[in-house]
């Protein structure tokens, strides 16, 4: 967290202003300019209009970067905060309460914070002290699981939530159930300008003489260009002094991904039409002066976006309240803004309409000044002085809603797990251990083995890894070219010829044998299903999923209960990003019956398992069957994996309860038998972490979540040896926990182990509320789980 070098008063935190007391410091939390995209701009001309309304306040920002070197920033941001490094969310919030700022405001966009769905702010709010004003600049109709629980908790947490159209309001009232009294309706701020000709400004842009269409944003395929273009070879047969003026830069993140490919297609349609001479192109991130001289000379703005699913458009705002003629497709900001002839609209991608109605205007001057003018004055509430005041009034009620609170009720963590500081995620070690082909097996110390080769084990789990992480580490495109060559280790590996991976090979490049293990098999599969859900590059994720599917038919014979687990734990990724696949879900169904079978067969009352031995990965087949039994709305296959779960958790902890403790290697667990305690390995306090929080994903059993946090402490030391096994200088693993040592070869399945392990505390961070003691219930599938089995056909 980078910090100015302005004196804060080291005072104690409060936990809300005195009665009667105004608000002395107001923080908004955001992007700020020069950072490039809306919110930056938002939240930069909100604290100017906040502070321009209390003379008297001090106002500042806390920035977030998506680059660790930051920007340039002007005075008024004091804080910056790395979205992607989860601690310094908590120095931020230790920082703002100990400056007893009295009221924080977040403008909150899902992508601009890092965790899943940008989790990691609610850890940041969770430690706040003061009054919470959260703004809502994404609301959606149809969230994901996690999406819905993100905004619940920031509901939850804020004293008052603002919204900025009518529909947001009826989403947070209808989808995401928040009292009404929470919402606050206050209008995109825009700048107070007078209704002028837009002569006075053509000649800034040498086109005096032309009738201007124009659109303005980041440049993206979303935004619907083309729509334009072609609309273009009908107007200019009309009225051929038509010329369509496309202002500012495309988009940064598509940039990242694809280059100027949108542009230039853009570019050849207009040659394609012989529409090149009226369409002009600037490609530059605008600035507020340049963006409203744009804005004046046009005589039509334009925003053909091409999903109706965007609740907001600030460049719409904009275009509106200086009173331009506009024409929009009918996504729900337009649908409200244009409403009662302030503006009109036609359907997505219909050029020909496009062209109708501008050939209309253009053809009828009196109907576009009479659009004009309700425009303007339908903007004048807009304007950012009256946003800023109006925002000042809700930092009131909040304060006062906080005063009558008394206590916040911010209980979502035990404070140990919500305070508990995670290690920065490392990949120095992974790189190490990676070369052209994939990742090498093993070690000698902190060096990479070459003499023992590489394994499809290793580079499976690998793969997960570096998919994984890219939603915590997107700058680091060292991760998208390592996935592809584990993934082309695989892809090698598997022998077409009878349908299934080899698994070990020489550092020389030569198969050690023709057919891997079952596990093995499984493994690759597991990996490949992530890949094809999580991967960033369509091309590795259709390979992905094209390999997973000539590979897994295999699996319906296998006998291993791992490598039918891992296989399901695969087929589950696969299919949250693949769905309404007949033949893997079939094979879903019964590999989960196969092994939900061996668990009847085996298991008794002091034995819950599906077989003799307990030896490693085990954790791995309960979290299959938890899988499972929400995905096929199975009640006994739940309880079973609950109980299963619940045994292992109780048999794997030290003498004193206090540490985690993996069964050994040196003898494992053998029913009747005594449970080895040495060589305690990196693989099982992996798998207990990904399958305890997916059992509290299920329960919200604070147990559950306790217990995660201790197989993770277990790397850290928290072990019976008190001697840590992760590396921080290395980012490595060591190998194991012997009976007086440790390991130190740090080979690539702990480190693997460790990653997961870490990645998936790293994911959970920011969840929902948390059940305890009297509020915990049995495990259950829940009717909406079931219903959903049984309207997609799989119960």
């Amino acid at each position: 967290m980078q910090q100015k070098n302005e004196t804060m008063d080291p005072a104690s935190a409060t936990g809300s202003l005195p009665e009667g007391k105004t608000s002395n410091s107001i923080v908004l939390i955001g992007n700020y300019l020069p950072r490039r995209c809306g919110i930056a701009t938002f939240t930069t001309h909100l604290l100017e209009s906040i502070a321009l309304n209390v003379t008297d306040t001090d106002c500042w920002a806390v920035a977030m970067n998506d680059q660790p070197e930051g920007y340039s920033y002007p005075p008024q941001v004091r804080l910056q905060i790395n979205q992607n490094q989860l601690n310094e969310y908590s120095l931020a919030a230790d920082e703002l309460n100990l400056n007893q700022v009295d009221v924080v405001c977040v403008q909150h966009e899902y992508g601009i914070f890092g965790g899943e769905r940008g989790s990691f702010i609610i850890e940041l709010l969770h430690d706040l002290k003061m009054p919470i004003v959260t703004t809502l600049h994404t609301l959606l109709k149809d969230p994901t699981d996690r999406e819905r629980d993100i905004i619940m908790q920031l509901a939850e947490l804020s004293d008052r939530l603002v919204v900025i159209s009518e529909r947001s309001v009826d989403f947070l009232r209808d989808i995401y159930r928040v009292a009404a009294e929470k919402i606050v309706l206050i209008h995109h701020g825009i700048p107070d300008v007078p209704l002028v000709e837009s002569s006075i400004y053509k000649g800034k842009f040498g086109v005096s003489e032309k009738k201007v269409l124009l659109t303005f944003g980041l440049l993206s395929p979303g935004k619907g260009i083309e729509t334009v273009i072609n609309a273009l070879p009908e107007i200019v047969k009309t009225h051929p002094d038509v010329i369509y003026m496309v202002v500012g830069a495309t988009h940064p993140h598509l940039i990242a991904e694809h280059g100027e490919d949108y542009r230039i297609s853009l570019h050849l349609l207009a040659q394609t039409l012989g529409v090149e001479d009226h369409v002009v192109f600037y490609n530059h991130f605008v600035a507020d002066e340049d963006l409203l001289e744009f804005i004046g000379a046009a005589d039509i703005y334009v925003t053909p976006y091409l999903n109706e699913a965007q609740i907001i458009s600030g460049t719409l705002a904009y275009a509106l309240g200086m009173g331009k003629a506009v024409l929009s497709t009918p996504f729900w900001h337009a649908q409200e803004l244009l409403a009662d002839g302030r503006g009109r609209l036609y359907p997505f991608r219909d050029h020909a309409q496009l062209a109708s109605e501008v050939i209309d205007l253009l053809d009828h001057p009196d109907k576009l000044s009479a659009m004009r003018n309700k425009a303007y004055d339908y903007g004048r509430q807009m304007i950012w002085s009256h946003v800023g005041s109006r925002y000042i009034e809700t930092f009131e009620q909040a304060r006062q809603h906080r005063l009558r609170k008394s206590v916040p009720g911010h209980n979502f963590f035990p404070l140990g797990l919500s305070q508990q500081p995670l290690p920065e995620i490392n990949f120095d070690h992974l790189l190490r251990m990676t070369d052209g082909v994939g990742m090498l097996q093993h070690s000698r110390f902190t060096v990479p083995d070459r003499e023992q080769g590489y394994c499809v084990d290793d580079n499976a789990r690998a793969l997960i890894v570096a998919v994984t992480a890219q939603d915590f580490k997107p700058l680091d495109t060292s991760l998208k070219d390592i996935a592809s060559v584990y993934q082309s280790f695989l892809d090698h590996a598997f022998n077409s010829d009878n349908g299934l991976f080899r698994n070990f090979m020489s550092y020389e490049r030569r198969w050690l044998e023709e057919t891997g293990s079952e596990d093995s098999h499984g493994r690759a599969l597991w990996g490949l299903g992530v890949a094809a859900t999580l991967g960033r590059n369509d091309g590795q994720v259709s390979h992905a999923a094209d390999l997973f599917q000539r590979a897994l038919p295999a699996v319906e014979y296998f006998t291993s209960p791992r490598a039918v687990a891992f296989t399901v734990i695969g087929i589950h990724a696969f299919l949250s990003n693949n769905g309404d696949n007949g033949q893997v879900e079939t094979l879903c169904r019964i590999l989960s019956a196969k092994l939900m079978q061996w668990f009847r067969n085996f298991s008794s009352q002091d034995w819950p398992w599906c077989e003799e031995t307990l030896t490693y990965d085990n954790a791995r087949l309960p979290q299959a069957l938890l899988l499972s039994a929400q995905w096929l709305g199975d009640d006994e296959m739940l309880q079973t994996a609950m109980r299963a779960l619940t045994w292992l958790k109780e048999i794997q902890h030290d003498e004193t309860g206090c540490f985690f403790a993996a069964i050994g290697n040196h003898g494992w667990f053998r029913k009747g038998r005594v449970k080895a305690q040495f060589d305690q390995q990196p693989i099982e306090a992996a798998a207990m972490v990904d399958t305890c929080i997916e059992a509290f994903n299920i329960t919200r059993d604070e147990e559950w979540i306790t217990y995660a946090y201790l197989c993770l402490n277990w790397y850290q030391g928290e072990n019976e040896l008190h001697i840590p096994l992760y590396d921080h200088a290395t980012g490595g693993c060591r190998d194991g926990l012997q009976e007086q040592s440790v390991n130190e070869n740090q080979g690539a399945e702990s480190t693997l182990c460790w990653l997961m392990a870490l990645l998936a505390i790293y994911k959970n961070r920011g969840q929902g509320e948390i059940k305890r003691g009297d509020e915990k219930e049995p495990a259950q599938v829940t009717d909406k789980k079931r219903v959903a089995a049984k309207e997609s056909g799989i119960a």
